[in-house]
This record gives structure tokens, sequence and C-alpha cells, in this order.
């Protein structure tokens, strides 16, 4: 499946690499749920009324991001984001949360190489991914394939872990609807004795996306005090990108030279995390953000969870390096066509 777009600071906290890894971030602080009028954004089906209502034409900001110090030109970059691949706890929808460290299973591996053939010709300029395993070992498959990223070091953040289940990881998802049904409460929103709110979940991503637009910025701001250099956005300098679904499309992505199959980008990010955290960030996306979607776009399409190594593409724009306010297109939702000859059932049931 692939979806196309008919339409064309917080001081980040540290982050691990394969020298460091295992040390993260907890989320303590519950946040209210964000509202848009009448709507409660954490509700998968009230982000797609969110989309229909008139409110959304107002606008959002990332109120919690400072300015650049120094001026610089428009700031664009792409953000990759690809789900684990499939571990056994996955086929047997058996909740794995952060608790449950499951590697990938044979067929998780044969998906992330597929994956990573998929992204073979993409120059990522930085790879971060979830620090659990299963993330771990999918995104040193997708590297493991790429042609000019050899010597880009992944970078482990804690904030890309899964949603934390707390009592019901290990336990089968029959038995978190059933805790969820004696509580009086539908799944997602419930949340299991120890475990994170949804509230607390999109904080994390708020975070990590916030550190992106931060790196991103600070990135154009390097180039454009180089003497004599016209910056990367310009279009005038920097790397062309090219993405393998222009292949598959009869569009392209949009691009700064006016169409074709690369663009011009300060940075080109890849990361690779959760199916549960990854829905709640693309939650955030719309709600928050107001995320330009793809036009053939379906409600169940934007309420499921990613298929195992499923791949979401973004181009995130700040005009004048203006991190209070991002632009966001998604080029393509959950894109899959790389599984086609893995052979392999593409676990994404539609509540985790």
């Amino acid at each position: 499946m692939l979806l196309f777009c008919g339409e064309t600071s917080l001081p980040p906290p540290p982050v691990t690499s394969e020298r460091d890894a295992g040390r993260g971030h907890d989320v303590t602080a519950r946040r209210a749920a964000p509202q848009c009028g009448q709507w409660d954004l954490r509700s998968p089906a009230n982000i797609w009324a969110h989309l229909r209502s008139p409110a959304r034409t107002s606008g959002h900001t990332c109120a919690h991001l400072r300015s650049p110090a120094l001026p610089c030109a428009m700031v664009r970059f792409g953000l990759t984001v690809v789900r684990h691949g499939e571990t056994r706890y996955n086929k047997d929808k058996i909740l794995q949360g952060q608790g449950v460290d499951e590697p990938l299973s044979a067929t998780g591996f044969r998906q992330a190489d597929a994956a990573g053939l998929f992204l073979s010709n993409v120059k990522f300029t930085h790879i971060f991914s979830s620090d659990l395993l299963r993330a771990k070992q999918t995104a040193a498959a997708i590297l493991g394939k790429n042609r000019f990223c050899k010597d880009v070091e992944i970078k482990y953040d804690a904030r890309l872990r899964e949603r934390k289940y707390g009592v019901a990881e290990g336990r089968p998802l029959a038995d978190l609807k059933a805790m969820a049904k004696d509580a009086g409460e539908q799944c997602p929103s419930f949340t299991p004795s120890g475990g994170e709110t949804l509230d607390e979940v999109r904080e994390r991503a708020r975070q990590f996306f916030e550190f992106l637009c931060q790196l991103a910025v600070e990135l154009e701001q390097k180039e454009h005090s180089k003497p004599g250099a016209p910056g990367r956005s310009s279009g005038t300098s920097g790397e062309q990108f090219v993405f393998p679904w222009t292949n598959h499309c009869s569009e392209a992505e949009p691009s700064s030279e006016g169409g074709g199959s690369s663009t011009v980008l300060d940075a080109n990010i890849l990361v690779v995390s959760h199916g549960a955290y990854m829905r709640n960030w693309i939650g955030y996306f719309v709600s928050d953000l107001n995320c330009t979607l793809p036009a053939n776009l379906t409600k169940s399409q934007l309420s499921s969870v990613s298929p195992n190594t499923g791949v979401s593409h973004f181009i995130i724009k700040l005009g004048n390096g203006n991190l209070l306010k991002p632009e966001i297109t998604c080029v393509c939702l959950n894109q899959d066509s790389h599984l086609v000859d893995v052979g392999a059932e593409c676990v994404a049931s539609k509540v985790f």
C-alpha cells in the first residue's frame, strides 16, 4: 500500500549510541489531553473528525520551541519513520511495551532487510532508533543495506521507545482489552497499572520532534555561516536526496526544484521506532501541527498501526528557521510495498 500526497527549545536530552546504549528519559509529568473545540484529540476517531473541523484552519504552533538565535532561510528536512521488524510476540499478539525486549524473528530480519533494500539509495544524514533490541536490530539491518550511510552512526534515544503497558506487558492483547472492559474504558485510551498514558507518550514524541527541528535549524545556520555559502535550503547547493516511492507513483515528491524525484534538504533523518508510539506521533502531527495528509487517506488507515517495517515519510519546512510553526507534509504513510516478496503476514492490529 502506498499513499501519496495529492497536495503539494527545549535543549535536547542526550541520546545514546552503540557505545552508550540503555540510558534514557522517563516522562513522569502528566499532560492534559490536547483539545480543539469539542474534540479530545487523543482518540484516532476524533483526530479524523478534527481534520474536517473548521477550527483546524486556525492553526497550531510548537509553543515549546524557542526561536533560533541566528536568522536563517527556509529550513527543510526529510523525516522517514520505520517501524521495527516482526518479533515472535508480534506474531502471537502479545504485548511487549518496554519491559519485554524481544529480538527480531527470522521473518523480522527478512522484513528489515527488505526495508533496507527499499531505502538503499536514500542518503540519510542522521539515524535515530529506539534503544529496545527489536528497533536496534532493524536500524542496523537498514543501515547495512544502505549505499551511502556506512559512516553514519546510529543514535539510540529512549524517547522513541514503545508505549509502556505496565502489568499488561508479556500478556496477550486480549488480556489488555479485558482489563479495559472491566474498567469501563476502551483501548487504546485505557492505561493499565504501571503503564503510560497516551498523553505521556505524546509528550515524548513532542520532545523528540522539537529536538529534530532544532537540529535541522542548527545545521542550516552552520552552513549559512560559512564564508560565501548560500545555504543548502537555497537550492543552489547541498545534497539531492532521491526517494524510492517516486519510482512507484505518478506524482513526485514536492521539490524546491519544481518537481522530479529529488529534493534539496538541510537534513534527511531516519527514525526507527514502534507501532503504538508512531501512531501517537502521527496523531500529534495531525491534531497539534496540522500536518497535510495524502488526499486518498482513509479513516481506518489513519487510525491503524503500521505493519512491521512500514515506512512513512514527511517533509518539514521551517519558514525563516521559525521553530514555532512547522509546516509538515505527509508524503506517504505506512508504505509496505517492499514486503510483497517477504512471504510473511504483516501483523498490524487496528489497536496495537
